[in-house]
Protein backbone atom coordinates (compact mmCIF):
# COMPACT_ATOMS: atom_id res chain seq x y z
CA UNK A 1 0.00 0.00 0.00
CA UNK A 2 3.06 2.26 -0.06
CA UNK A 3 2.28 5.62 -1.72
CA UNK A 4 -1.11 4.46 -3.02
CA UNK A 5 -2.95 7.02 -0.89
CA UNK A 6 -2.42 10.62 0.10
CA UNK A 7 -3.62 13.28 2.50
CA UNK A 8 -5.07 16.06 0.35
CA UNK A 9 -6.62 18.45 2.85
CA UNK A 10 -6.29 19.48 6.50
CA UNK A 11 -8.38 21.68 8.73
CA UNK A 12 -8.67 22.81 12.31
CA UNK A 13 -10.57 25.09 14.66
CA UNK A 14 -9.29 27.61 17.16
CA UNK A 15 -7.46 26.05 20.10
CA UNK A 16 -7.71 26.94 23.76
CA UNK A 17 -10.73 27.86 25.85
CA UNK A 18 -13.87 27.77 23.70
CA UNK A 19 -16.92 27.96 25.97
CA UNK A 20 -20.24 27.28 24.34
CA UNK A 21 -19.00 24.85 21.69
CA UNK A 22 -19.81 21.14 21.45
CA UNK A 23 -17.60 18.23 20.46
CA UNK A 24 -19.81 17.50 17.47
CA UNK A 25 -19.86 21.15 16.46
CA UNK A 26 -16.11 21.68 16.46
CA UNK A 27 -15.20 18.37 14.82
CA UNK A 28 -17.69 19.01 12.01
CA UNK A 29 -16.20 22.50 11.61
CA UNK A 30 -12.68 21.07 11.34
CA UNK A 31 -13.83 18.40 8.87
CA UNK A 32 -15.55 21.01 6.71
CA UNK A 33 -12.37 23.09 6.75
CA UNK A 34 -10.33 20.06 5.66
CA UNK A 35 -12.72 19.28 2.81
CA UNK A 36 -12.59 22.88 1.61
CA UNK A 37 -8.79 22.90 1.94
CA UNK A 38 -8.68 19.91 -0.41
CA UNK A 39 -10.77 21.77 -2.98
CA UNK A 40 -13.66 19.35 -2.50
CA UNK A 41 -17.26 19.54 -1.27
CA UNK A 42 -19.36 17.28 0.90
CA UNK A 43 -20.71 15.69 -2.28
CA UNK A 44 -17.23 14.34 -3.03
CA UNK A 45 -16.85 12.62 0.35
CA UNK A 46 -18.17 9.09 0.77
CA UNK A 47 -16.30 8.02 3.90
CA UNK A 48 -16.15 9.31 7.47
CA UNK A 49 -13.74 8.25 10.20
CA UNK A 50 -14.07 9.83 13.61
CA UNK A 51 -12.83 9.39 17.16
CA UNK A 52 -14.99 9.77 20.23
CA UNK A 53 -14.86 8.37 23.72
CA UNK A 54 -18.33 9.52 24.68
CA UNK A 55 -20.74 10.17 21.77
CA UNK A 56 -22.89 7.24 20.61
CA UNK A 57 -22.43 6.40 16.89
CA UNK A 58 -20.33 9.52 16.60
CA UNK A 59 -19.65 9.08 12.87
CA UNK A 60 -23.35 9.17 12.04
CA UNK A 61 -23.86 12.35 14.04
CA UNK A 62 -20.97 13.95 12.18
CA UNK A 63 -22.42 12.84 8.85
CA UNK A 64 -25.69 14.53 9.75
CA UNK A 65 -23.95 17.84 10.45
CA UNK A 66 -21.85 17.64 7.28
CA UNK A 67 -24.77 16.61 5.07
CA UNK A 68 -23.11 13.34 4.02
CA UNK A 69 -24.60 9.85 3.66
CA UNK A 70 -21.30 7.93 3.62
CA UNK A 71 -20.82 4.52 2.06
CA UNK A 72 -18.27 3.83 4.78
CA UNK A 73 -18.22 5.28 8.30
CA UNK A 74 -16.76 4.26 11.64
CA UNK A 75 -15.78 5.60 15.06
CA UNK A 76 -12.44 4.59 16.57
CA UNK A 77 -11.66 4.68 20.27
CA UNK A 78 -7.96 4.12 20.96
CA UNK A 79 -7.11 7.33 22.78
CA UNK A 80 -4.21 9.22 21.27
CA UNK A 81 -3.48 6.43 18.81
CA UNK A 82 -6.88 6.95 17.19
CA UNK A 83 -5.91 9.68 14.72
CA UNK A 84 -3.29 7.59 12.92
CA UNK A 85 -5.58 4.57 13.16
CA UNK A 86 -8.18 6.68 11.35
CA UNK A 87 -5.60 7.23 8.61
CA UNK A 88 -4.91 3.48 8.45
CA UNK A 89 -8.58 2.57 8.26
CA UNK A 90 -9.20 5.22 5.61
CA UNK A 91 -6.49 3.63 3.43
CA UNK A 92 -7.92 0.15 4.03
CA UNK A 93 -11.44 1.30 3.19
CA UNK A 94 -10.31 2.82 -0.11
CA UNK A 95 -8.10 -0.19 -0.88
CA UNK A 96 -11.09 -2.52 -0.60
CA UNK A 97 -13.55 -0.38 -2.51
CA UNK A 98 -15.60 0.81 0.46
CA UNK A 99 -14.97 4.50 -0.22
CA UNK A 100 -13.01 6.86 -2.46
CA UNK A 101 -12.63 10.00 -0.34
CA UNK A 102 -12.54 9.72 3.46
CA UNK A 103 -12.58 12.61 5.92
CA UNK A 104 -11.10 11.89 9.36
CA UNK A 105 -11.47 14.09 12.42
CA UNK A 106 -11.38 14.55 16.16
CA UNK A 107 -12.44 17.30 18.53
CA UNK A 108 -12.60 17.80 22.26
CA UNK A 109 -14.05 20.35 24.68
CA UNK A 110 -12.41 19.17 27.88
CA UNK A 111 -11.02 22.55 28.90
CA UNK A 112 -14.41 23.94 29.83
CA UNK A 113 -16.45 20.75 30.22
CA UNK A 114 -14.18 18.55 32.38
CA UNK A 115 -15.54 17.34 35.70
CA UNK A 116 -13.59 19.39 38.30
CA UNK A 117 -13.75 16.48 40.74
CA UNK A 118 -11.65 14.37 38.37
CA UNK A 119 -9.40 16.96 36.77
CA UNK A 120 -8.01 15.97 33.38
CA UNK A 121 -9.03 12.34 33.94
CA UNK A 122 -12.49 13.39 32.78
CA UNK A 123 -11.03 13.37 29.26
CA UNK A 124 -12.58 10.38 27.58
CA UNK A 125 -13.37 8.37 30.65
CA UNK A 126 -15.09 9.84 33.64
CA UNK A 127 -14.91 8.07 36.97
CA UNK A 128 -13.32 4.62 37.06
CA UNK A 129 -13.81 1.97 39.67
CA UNK A 130 -10.93 1.63 42.18
CA UNK A 131 -8.89 4.50 40.78
CA UNK A 132 -9.40 8.05 42.04
CA UNK A 133 -9.96 6.99 45.65
CA UNK A 134 -6.47 5.45 45.70
CA UNK A 135 -4.75 8.44 44.13
CA UNK A 136 -5.02 7.38 40.46
CA UNK A 137 -7.02 10.50 39.79
CA UNK A 138 -5.80 11.49 36.33
CA UNK A 139 -3.42 10.75 33.47
CA UNK A 140 -0.53 12.61 35.18
CA UNK A 141 -0.66 10.30 38.19
CA UNK A 142 -0.83 7.23 36.00
CA UNK A 143 2.00 8.23 33.68
CA UNK A 144 4.09 9.38 36.63
CA UNK A 145 4.56 5.73 37.59
CA UNK A 146 6.07 5.05 34.18
CA UNK A 147 8.23 8.16 34.33
CA UNK A 148 9.58 7.21 37.77
CA UNK A 149 10.50 3.76 36.48
CA UNK A 150 12.09 5.19 33.34
CA UNK A 151 14.17 7.74 35.20
CA UNK A 152 15.26 5.11 37.73
CA UNK A 153 16.26 2.60 35.04
CA UNK A 154 18.22 5.00 32.84
CA UNK A 155 19.31 7.89 35.04
CA UNK A 156 17.49 10.52 33.01
CA UNK A 157 17.92 14.01 34.45
CA UNK A 158 15.10 16.43 35.01
CA UNK A 159 16.94 19.03 32.89
CA UNK A 160 16.80 16.62 29.95
CA UNK A 161 13.01 16.45 30.22
CA UNK A 162 13.10 20.23 30.35
CA UNK A 163 14.90 20.35 26.98
CA UNK A 164 11.73 18.94 25.42
CA UNK A 165 9.36 21.39 27.09
CA UNK A 166 11.55 24.39 26.21
CA UNK A 167 12.03 23.34 22.57
CA UNK A 168 8.33 22.76 21.96
CA UNK A 169 7.39 26.06 23.58
CA UNK A 170 9.89 27.84 21.34
CA UNK A 171 8.12 26.30 18.35
CA UNK A 172 4.73 27.32 19.74
CA UNK A 173 5.95 30.91 20.06
CA UNK A 174 6.07 30.98 16.24
CA UNK A 175 2.57 29.51 15.90
CA UNK A 176 -0.23 32.10 16.09
CA UNK A 177 -2.78 29.35 16.77
CA UNK A 178 -0.93 27.87 19.75
CA UNK A 179 -2.58 27.89 23.16
CA UNK A 180 0.68 28.79 24.99
CA UNK A 181 3.09 31.08 23.16
CA UNK A 182 5.27 32.73 25.81
CA UNK A 183 8.82 31.29 25.58
CA UNK A 184 10.17 29.45 28.63
CA UNK A 185 13.65 28.63 29.89
CA UNK A 186 15.10 25.63 31.67
CA UNK A 187 14.90 27.69 34.87
CA UNK A 188 11.17 28.27 34.26
CA UNK A 189 10.76 24.54 33.76
CA UNK A 190 12.67 23.63 36.93
CA UNK A 191 10.75 26.19 38.99
CA UNK A 192 7.27 25.26 37.75
CA UNK A 193 4.96 23.78 40.37
CA UNK A 194 4.70 20.11 41.11
CA UNK A 195 1.80 18.12 39.68
CA UNK A 196 2.77 14.61 40.73
CA UNK A 197 6.36 13.46 41.11
CA UNK A 198 8.34 13.36 38.86
CA UNK A 199 6.12 15.65 36.77
CA UNK A 200 6.07 19.39 37.13
CA UNK A 201 3.54 21.59 35.39
CA UNK A 202 5.63 21.98 32.23
CA UNK A 203 6.05 18.21 31.86
CA UNK A 204 2.30 17.87 31.24
CA UNK A 205 0.26 18.52 28.12
CA UNK A 206 -2.41 21.18 28.04
CA UNK A 207 -6.15 20.71 28.43
CA UNK A 208 -7.66 22.13 25.27
CA UNK A 209 -10.87 22.83 23.42
CA UNK A 210 -10.27 22.30 19.71
CA UNK A 211 -10.52 20.02 16.71
CA UNK A 212 -8.64 18.94 13.63
CA UNK A 213 -9.26 16.87 10.50
CA UNK A 214 -7.69 15.54 7.31
CA UNK A 215 -8.89 14.05 4.01
CA UNK A 216 -7.51 10.85 2.44
CA UNK A 217 -7.95 9.73 -1.16
CA UNK A 218 -6.06 7.88 -3.89
CA UNK A 219 -2.72 9.10 -5.16
CA UNK A 220 -4.23 9.38 -8.65
CA UNK A 221 -7.07 11.63 -7.58
CA UNK A 222 -4.72 13.65 -5.39
CA UNK A 223 -2.84 14.87 -8.47
CA UNK A 224 -5.73 17.09 -9.51
CA UNK A 225 -6.58 18.76 -6.21
CA UNK A 226 -5.68 22.08 -4.64
CA UNK A 227 -2.46 21.29 -2.77
CA UNK A 228 0.58 19.12 -3.45
CA UNK A 229 -0.39 15.65 -2.15
CA UNK A 230 1.27 14.29 0.96
CA UNK A 231 1.75 10.58 0.33
CA UNK A 232 1.23 7.92 2.96
CA UNK A 233 4.43 5.96 2.54
CA UNK A 234 4.02 3.57 5.45
CA UNK A 235 2.09 2.88 8.61
CA UNK A 236 1.89 0.40 11.44
CA UNK A 237 0.38 -0.19 14.83
CA UNK A 238 0.96 -2.36 17.88
CA UNK A 239 -0.94 -2.78 21.12
CA UNK A 240 0.51 -3.82 24.47
CA UNK A 241 -2.85 -5.33 25.33
CA UNK A 242 -1.46 -7.40 28.21
CA UNK A 243 -1.66 -4.13 30.07
CA UNK A 244 0.22 -1.09 31.18
CA UNK A 245 1.50 -2.91 34.23
CA UNK A 246 2.85 -5.93 32.34
CA UNK A 247 6.34 -6.59 30.99
CA UNK A 248 8.32 -3.36 30.46
CA UNK A 249 5.35 -1.40 29.10
CA UNK A 250 6.16 1.53 31.39
CA UNK A 251 9.20 2.30 29.24
CA UNK A 252 8.54 0.51 25.92
CA UNK A 253 5.24 1.78 24.56
CA UNK A 254 4.63 -0.50 21.57
CA UNK A 255 6.38 2.10 19.43
CA UNK A 256 9.25 -0.19 18.46
CA UNK A 257 6.92 -2.73 16.86
CA UNK A 258 4.61 -0.10 15.37
CA UNK A 259 7.41 1.93 13.81
CA UNK A 260 9.19 -1.21 12.54
CA UNK A 261 6.08 -2.06 10.50
CA UNK A 262 5.83 1.50 9.19
CA UNK A 263 9.52 1.55 8.23
CA UNK A 264 9.18 -1.82 6.50
CA UNK A 265 6.19 -0.69 4.43
CA UNK A 266 7.88 2.57 3.51
CA UNK A 267 11.26 1.02 2.76
CA UNK A 268 13.08 3.59 4.90
CA UNK A 269 14.57 3.85 8.38
CA UNK A 270 14.96 6.37 11.17
CA UNK A 271 18.07 7.78 9.52
CA UNK A 272 15.87 8.98 6.63
CA UNK A 273 13.46 11.02 8.76
CA UNK A 274 13.81 14.79 8.45
CA UNK A 275 11.36 15.58 11.23
CA UNK A 276 9.18 13.89 13.83
CA UNK A 277 5.76 14.81 15.17
CA UNK A 278 5.62 12.85 18.42
CA UNK A 279 2.66 12.31 20.73
CA UNK A 280 3.73 14.34 23.75
CA UNK A 281 1.17 13.93 26.50
CA UNK A 282 4.15 14.04 28.90
CA UNK A 283 7.81 14.83 28.35
CA UNK A 284 8.97 11.33 29.24
CA UNK A 285 6.70 9.81 26.58
CA UNK A 286 8.67 11.77 23.96
CA UNK A 287 11.95 10.24 25.15
CA UNK A 288 10.54 6.71 25.12
CA UNK A 289 9.08 7.18 21.64
CA UNK A 290 12.28 8.58 20.16
CA UNK A 291 14.09 5.52 21.51
CA UNK A 292 11.43 3.08 20.32
CA UNK A 293 11.57 4.68 16.86
CA UNK A 294 15.28 4.01 16.58
CA UNK A 295 16.62 7.55 16.79
CA UNK A 296 18.76 6.43 19.72
CA UNK A 297 19.13 3.36 21.93
CA UNK A 298 16.84 2.66 24.87
CA UNK A 299 17.93 4.81 27.79
CA UNK A 300 19.83 7.30 25.63
CA UNK A 301 16.91 9.61 24.91
CA UNK A 302 17.94 12.12 27.55
CA UNK A 303 21.35 12.64 26.02
CA UNK A 304 19.86 12.62 22.50
CA UNK A 305 17.61 15.65 23.11
CA UNK A 306 20.36 17.82 24.59
CA UNK A 307 21.96 20.63 22.60
CA UNK A 308 18.92 21.65 20.55
CA UNK A 309 18.40 18.34 18.72
CA UNK A 310 14.61 18.75 18.59
CA UNK A 311 14.52 22.42 17.61
CA UNK A 312 13.97 23.90 14.18
CA UNK A 313 17.41 23.78 12.61
CA UNK A 314 18.41 20.89 14.84
CA UNK A 315 19.20 17.31 13.94
CA UNK A 316 15.57 16.16 14.24
CA UNK A 317 13.03 19.02 14.36
CA UNK A 318 10.19 17.68 16.48
CA UNK A 319 6.67 18.94 17.21
CA UNK A 320 7.31 22.03 15.17
CA UNK A 321 3.92 23.60 15.96
CA UNK A 322 4.42 23.24 19.71
CA UNK A 323 2.94 19.81 20.31
CA UNK A 324 0.43 18.97 22.99
CA UNK A 325 2.72 20.53 25.58
CA UNK A 326 2.30 24.01 24.07
CA UNK A 327 0.13 24.13 20.91
CA UNK A 328 -2.84 22.25 22.36
CA UNK A 329 -3.97 18.76 23.29
CA UNK A 330 -6.17 17.36 20.53
CA UNK A 331 -5.09 13.75 21.14
CA UNK A 332 -2.45 13.69 18.41
CA UNK A 333 -4.52 15.18 15.60
CA UNK A 334 -2.44 18.35 15.39
CA UNK A 335 0.71 16.27 14.90
CA UNK A 336 -0.76 14.81 11.69
CA UNK A 337 -1.84 18.26 10.50
CA UNK A 338 1.57 19.80 11.22
CA UNK A 339 3.35 17.02 9.31
CA UNK A 340 1.14 17.66 6.26
CA UNK A 341 1.66 21.41 6.39
CA UNK A 342 5.43 21.05 6.66
CA UNK A 343 5.53 18.67 3.70
CA UNK A 344 3.36 20.86 1.48
CA UNK A 345 5.94 23.67 1.68
CA UNK A 346 3.21 26.25 1.08
CA UNK A 347 2.00 27.12 4.57
CA UNK A 348 4.85 28.73 6.46
CA UNK A 349 7.53 31.35 6.23
CA UNK A 350 11.18 30.65 6.84
CA UNK A 351 10.76 31.02 10.61
CA UNK A 352 8.51 27.92 10.78
CA UNK A 353 9.32 25.85 7.71
CA UNK A 354 11.70 22.90 8.04
CA UNK A 355 14.11 23.58 5.19
CA UNK A 356 13.77 21.23 2.20
CA UNK A 357 11.90 18.57 4.18
CA UNK A 358 10.50 15.70 2.14
CA UNK A 359 9.76 12.97 4.68
CA UNK A 360 8.81 12.65 8.34
CA UNK A 361 7.29 10.39 10.95
CA UNK A 362 4.22 10.85 13.14
CA UNK A 363 3.32 8.94 16.32
CA UNK A 364 0.11 8.26 18.17
CA UNK A 365 -0.03 6.92 21.71
CA UNK A 366 -3.05 5.97 23.79
CA UNK A 367 -4.34 4.01 26.72
CA UNK A 368 -1.43 4.77 29.09
CA UNK A 369 1.30 3.31 26.87
CA UNK A 370 -0.90 0.43 25.64
CA UNK A 371 -1.95 1.52 22.11
CA UNK A 372 0.50 2.86 19.54
CA UNK A 373 0.28 3.81 15.85
CA UNK A 374 2.84 5.24 13.43
CA UNK A 375 2.67 6.93 10.04
CA UNK A 376 5.44 7.91 7.63
CA UNK A 377 4.47 10.73 5.26
CA UNK A 378 6.41 12.23 2.38
CA UNK A 379 6.16 14.91 -0.26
Amino acid sequence: MKDKYAIVGVGQTRLGDLPGVSKLGIVSEAMRNAIVDAGLTNKDVDGIMSHSDSVYTHHTRVGELLGINPRFAETITSGGASQIKQLIWACLAIEHGLAEVVVCGYGETERHRADPRLGASAVGGGAREFGPEFGMFAAPAEHALGAQRYMHEYGVKREQLGEIAVAFREHASRNPHAQMRNPITIEDYMNSRWIVEPFKLLDCCLVTDGAGAFVVTTAERAQNLRHPPVYIQGFGEHNNARGWWADDNFVSMAGAESSARAYAMAGVGPQDMQFAQIYDCFTYVVLCTLEDYGFCKKGEGGAFVEGGTLRLGGRLPTNTSGGQLSEGHVQGMMQVIEAVRQLRHDEYGADRQIKDCDIGIVSGHGGNTVCHATAILHR
